[in-house]
């Protein structure tokens, strides 16, 4: 079995778990224009921007390098959580297993996070760990901060 783990991390934000949440939940389409460094472009695969279970094609920037990720969208309503399960694309080439986990928290009316779960394992041992992706994830939703709070 190749090796697998969990990277957790909080990142800070402004306004409220509730806004932030709606952006990440049903208004992917806008990700281009918010935060085009990142992401080029989000195509709906099957299903509707805002359902459980929509799959989606994300075409986004990492590590100064152009990649493709397909991902089956599940939606948690009660937590102010969106999971992302890695289907296909670059990420997938050496992982086997890529989740990622946003969960948006309102821990007070001036204090937000958003909670970044990563669940991942290598196709084999010798595939690097997703330390890189991690840092992208983060990056994505600190530079998404400010045009939720704009919104």
């Amino acid at each position: 079995m190749a090796t697998s783990g969990t990277y957790v991390t909080e990142v800070p934000l402004k306004g409220s778990a509730e806004k932030h949440y709606k952006r990440w939940r049903n208004e992917n389409h806008l990700f281009p224009d918010a935060i085009g460094h990142h992401i080029q472009g989000v195509t709906v695969h099957d299903g509707e921007w805002d359902s459980h279970g929509a799959i989606k094609i994300w075409n986004y920037t990492c590590d100064g390098k152009p990649e493709v990720f397909k991902e089956r969208r599940e939606i948690d309503d009660e937590n102010n959580a969106v999971i992302f399960r890695g289907l296909e694309g670059h990420v997938m080439e050496t992982l086997k297993v890529y989740d990622v986990i946003f969960q948006f928290i309102q821990k007070s009316p001036d204090d937000i996070i958003c909670k970044i779960t990563m669940i991942w394992e290598k196709r084999t041992d010798d595939s690097p760990e997703p330390i890189n992706y991690m840092k992208f994830v983060k990056s994505m939703v600190a530079d998404m901060d400010n045009h939720v709070v704009k919104a």
